[in-house]
């Protein structure tokens, strides 16, 4: 309500609904995506963002807004991605006026998006998360087949990348929710695998606190839509304090992160409906590994034997899932004796404990029911106060 009044106030006094539009979100702060039409004027709209992801999409004679793709591919797939302070002016034909941050005026590239719709549909499944958890399988083996067709090479992170990775003496990673966890994962893999110093960061910590900025350190974002606002507000506050190197990893092409960062490497995981993140958490982890060999490989700490070692155990990953997949029964069963529960502990030792962090994370956001991780080391020291014979206990051991 309060934009509404703000844009009519200069709409009032101008009846430049483009003006009106500019005007007033010069006194806007925060992040927004907005769209305007005036009564008198049904045949424009203007829509302008802030710090949330927007798009326009061109069919034949109609124009379509929206935050995602997937909300306009039935229609259309030619889309064009605003920037941050974009101000643009729709009709049916396009777009046909638009100004930048700076005021100025630009254009936005018209792209065809790939997305299919079939990602869309539920099919067989009885929801979105299920679907997309049968699909990670298939996710893998595409998001690995960089890495299996081409090798663990640095330009499957960009052209700039082996320049990149030689200048490096050490890795940032910023991220949120599960890609927080997949970060810290991969912290395992690139401390063991490539000797790099890792540090992971809640991103949305980070862009509030005083920093000490390394030049020569990689700062990497994660993200499954790849506009995650504390990310990209965090990857920001690292470039402006004098971090060069940035690498993005992302799931949704053309999106925010990777536009701002100077190197990025896609999932495949495909459209993720599901509001708990499944399939996007699997695939981030598996470029994080693809990065930690390629990195190792480049520093000599990684021999080519070895690397065939890694390529034979990501070609295998595929059916290592589909085979615990195929336990859904019986995982069925389990999750009868969770049902009746009141909170649930998760404990995981080494790499295992961000896999503990995520399971808890997953059953706090699926079913309500309060679930704490540890490090399994830490369980005696207060932890265990809380166990009792109605509390269960997951725990990550797959040795």
């Amino acid at each position: 309500e309060v934009i509404a009044h703000s844009v009519s106030h200069e709409y009032l006094q101008s009846g430049d609904l483009f003006a009106s539009v500019e005007a007033a979100c010069k006194r806007f702060h925060g992040a927004f995506a907005i769209a305007v039409m005036a009564q008198d004027n049904t045949d424009h709209m203007v829509v302008a963002r802030m710090g949330c992801p927007l798009l326009v999409a061109f069919g034949e004679d109609e124009t379509f807004i929206a935050s995602d793709v997937s909300a306009v591919i039935a229609f259309t797939r030619n889309i064009a991605y605003l920037e941050d302070g974009d101000i643009a002016l729709l009709s049916t034909k396009g777009i046909e006026k638009l100004i930048d941050k700076n005021g100025e005026s630009s254009e936005r590239k018209m792209k065809v998006s790939e997305l299919s719709l079939a990602s869309l549909e539920l099919g067989p499944y009885s929801h979105f998360m299920q679907k997309e958890i049968h699909e990670q399988p298939r996710a893998i083996a595409d998001t690995a087949e960089v890495f299996l067709g081409g090798g663990f090479k640095p330009e499957n992170f960009g052209e700039k990348a082996r320049e990149v990775f030689g200048e490096i003496d050490s890795i940032k990673i910023l991220a949120c929710g599960t890609s927080f966890y997949s970060a810290l994962t991969a912290k395992y893999w690139l401390e063991s695998i490539a000797k790099v110093p890792t540090d992971v960061e809640i991103a949305s910590e980070y862009r509030y606190r005083d920093v000490i900025a390394n030049p020569k350190q990689l700062v990497i974002t994660i993200s499954q839509s790849g506009e995650t606002l504390d990310t990209m507000e965090a990857l920001k506050y690292a470039q402006s304090l004098g971090h060069k190197h940035s690498l993005s990893i992302c799931n949704v092409m053309e999106s925010a992160l990777p536009r701002e960062s100077e190197l990025v490497l896609y999932t495949r995981a495909g459209a993720e409906i599901g509001v708990a993140s499944t399939k996007a958490f699997t695939t981030q982890l598996v470029v994080l590994f693809g990065l930690a060999v390629t990195l190792g490989k480049m520093r000599g700490h990684v021999s080519e034997a070895q690397a065939q070692e890694y390529t034979e155990e990501l070609r295998q990953l595929p059916g290592s899932i589909q085979h615990v997949l195929n336990l859904e029964p019986q995982i069925t069963a389990w999750s009868q004796k969770f049902a009746s529960k009141n909170s649930a502990l998760f404990l995981g030792r080494g790499i295992h404990y961000p896999i503990a962090l995520e399971g808890a994370l997953k059953l706090k956001e699926i079913t309500y029911i309060h679930a704490e991780a540890y490090p399994a080391g830490e369980l005696k020291h207060g932890p265990l106060a809380l166990v009792d014979e109605n509390m269960p206990v997951v725990v990550i051991a797959p040795n």
